[in-house]
């Protein structure tokens, strides 16, 4: 019996890579304080390539203690925060209806993997959470591996500095 018409499927390899990464607070509300105390505050995460931004996104707010979902975007490319060149990636309800202006975003963080970026070693971009009250965190590619081991990922692997609150009191 004939199979009906299908568009055929094309098998994607899984992306086994696995991406080292070290997340900076460049600001915030509690930054500069914090900062002072300590010279850095950051922690370094693993994640697979097959994984999102959104799976980044929550292992950093894990990972500084935060306890209040907010708004967030990532940033690639460009030179520094709020660059009109870098590729923004955003949550998808924003993807919907985005924010007016010539910074149109290239694509949601539910559907964006880590491994479609493009990123490589040495590579840094932006991670901007709630637009309030603007915590900046800069995001460095330290290593990528060509296999995860096996584990849980995304996961934290290192800790520096202490975290600021997420709100002033």
């Amino acid at each position: 019996m004939a199979q009906p018409n299908r568009p055929a499927r094309t098998w994607v390899p899984k992306d086994e890579r696995l991406f080292t990464l070290e997340v900076f607070i460049i600001s915030g509300p509690m930054a500069t304080r914090y900062l002072k105390k300590n010279k850095v505050i950051s922690r370094a995460v693993q994640i697979r390539g097959d994984q999102t931004l959104e799976d980044l996104h929550d292992v950093i707010f894990d990972a500084f203690n935060r306890f209040d979902p907010h708004m967030y975007e990532f940033q690639i490319g460009g030179k520094g925060p709020m660059d009109p060149k870098a590729r923004r990636y955003v949550l998808p309800g924003a993807l919907e209806e985005p924010i007016p202006g010539p910074r149109k975003p290239a694509g949601d963080v539910a559907h964006t993997t880590v491994g479609s970026l493009g990123l490589n070693v040495g590579d840094a971009f932006g991670y901007w959470f709630d637009f309030g009250d603007d915590w900046w965190h800069q995001i460095s590619v330290v290593t990528i591996a060509d296999k995860a081991p096996r584990g849980k990922y995304p996961k934290v692997t290192k800790r520096a500095g202490a975290s600021p609150p997420q709100y002033v009191d």
